[in-house]
């Protein structure tokens, strides 16, 4: 089947506009973790700012693959880049002498409806792929890793200027140009946005959200704990950990934590992209079957486990922030993204070949709740086992559930043409 030029030029929309979504949730995010860890904030504090956010991903996608599927992808992608202003605006109105429970309930209000902007941007773009991508010669595995790990690189820059927006601008004019740069790309996106992405179906029942699939379930499953074993180190625990060991206390020693804090975020996030984007090419996918790739899934999650297993035993051995233990961390955290990032390519693809073309609002919608799940978890468990157990148990809980993913992708078959009851 050969593609349709407009078909392409709708990808290249859709991809866009997802650009600038990502770029600022990227810098969204460091400028909140940041910005309220040096208002005194503890590390539990910090994960209850992002807990909302993961919460209303859950709900979002359930729902917004039923509503894609009755009103059309254009509407959820536009609803998300609209919400994403009006939450950026709603967090210049914080007022620094509120009360530390009355900032936390504010920014958990603000980081939740961002939730809902993204999980909607994000469910437009993915299921948009499987309806636009050509079906020969492995085009829709090379079209969904273009697409994520593109918006991943886009992400990673926008941890850094995030950070370097707080530590140049302060916080309300950070966002305040956030939103108006986004609110610019919205309306570009409305007014050139060519056709090629199917309209709603007045028929479309809530209940179909919940998949009949066992791969689409199984696959779910793998990637809660996929994701949950990246977000338990990533949202806390290792940006506080690196901003003890590198600020002196100092204003200007502030600063440069971080700038060095969301350029190893901005790095880390960009490998992540650049390899996600490079999964089919790593794991020759236009020569394999769809059952070798449904065992590579397995595979790769058994070798993720390796590096969070290898750096918490690094970090027992040491006897504080030494030197060589940051650069452990560094390098090891790197190549952790590396081999996480065919993980995820790996399930990206999945999800999209499970699937059908009729319902595949639905089952992104559902697999996305489960990242956001998986996402939640993470979150959580970042703060939490940092304030009681500090980077051993951090690292830890991460092995642990990357052990986890790779057992349930184990139980993936390769029959993906399931009938749907």
């Amino acid at each position: 089947m050969t593609q349709r030029p407009e078909g392409l030029s709708a990808y290249i929309a859709v991809t866009a506009a997802y650009w600038a979504f990502m770029l600022t949730d990227g810098a969204l995010r460091m400028l909140v973790l940041l910005h309220f860890h040096t208002l005194g904030f503890s590390p539990v504090q910090l994960a209850y700012l992002f807990v909302l956010y993961e919460v209303a991903g859950m709900v979002t996608n359930l729902a917004a693959g039923w509503i894609a599927a009755r009103f059309g992808l254009t509407s959820t992608l536009y609803a998300g880049l609209g919400l994403q202003v009006v939450a950026l605006l709603a967090l210049t109105q914080l007022d620094p002498n509120w009360a530390i429970g009355a900032s936390v309930a504010f920014v958990m209000l603000v980081q939740g409806a961002s939730g809902v902007a993204k999980d909607l941007a994000k469910m437009s773009s993915k299921s948009a792929v499987k309806l636009l991508a050509p079906t020969e010669g492995g085009g829709l595995f090379r079209w969904v890793a273009v697409l994520t790990g593109s918006k991943n690189a886009v992400k990673g820059l926008g941890f850094l200027l995030g950070a370097a927006l707080l530590a140049m601008l302060g916080f309300t004019w950070a966002v305040l140009v956030m939103a108006a740069v986004l609110a610019v790309i919205l309306i570009a996106v409305i007014l050139f946005m060519p056709p090629g992405l199917p309209k709603g179906r007045k028929g479309a029942k809530f209940s179909e959200v919940f998949s009949k699939s066992a791969n689409v379930n199984w696959l779910s499953a793998a990637r809660v704990f996929l994701f949950g074993a990246r977000d338990v180190w990533f949202v806390v625990g290792i940006p506080i950990y690196f901003y003890a060991v590198l600020s002196d206390g100092t204003e200007e020693g502030n600063r440069a934590a971080f700038f060095m804090i969301g350029t190893f975020m901005a790095v880390w996030i960009i490998l992540y992209g650049a390899v996600q984007a490079s999964a089919p090419k790593i794991l020759h996918a236009n020569e394999r079957s769809e059952g070798d790739l449904i065992r590579a899934a397995r595979n790769w999650a058994a070798a993720l486990f390796c590096v969070p297993a290898a750096l918490t035993v690094a970090v027992l051995m040491s006897s504080g922030p030494e030197a060589w233990l940051t650069t452990t961390l560094v390098v090891g955290l790197l190549v952790f993204g590396a081999i996480f990032a065919v993980n995820s390519s790996l399930h990206s693809y999945l999800i999209l070949a499970f699937t059908k073309s009729e319902r595949v609002t639905m089952d992104v919608g559902f697999y996305y709740m489960a990242n956001a799940t998986g996402r939640l978890v993470g979150t959580v468990l970042s703060g939490f086992t940092y304030q009681i157990g500090g980077l051993p148990l951090v690292l830890g809980t991460a092995a642990v559930m990357v052990a986890l993913a790779a057992l349930t992708s184990g139980k993936l078959t390769d029959q993906t043409t399931e009938a749907y009851t």
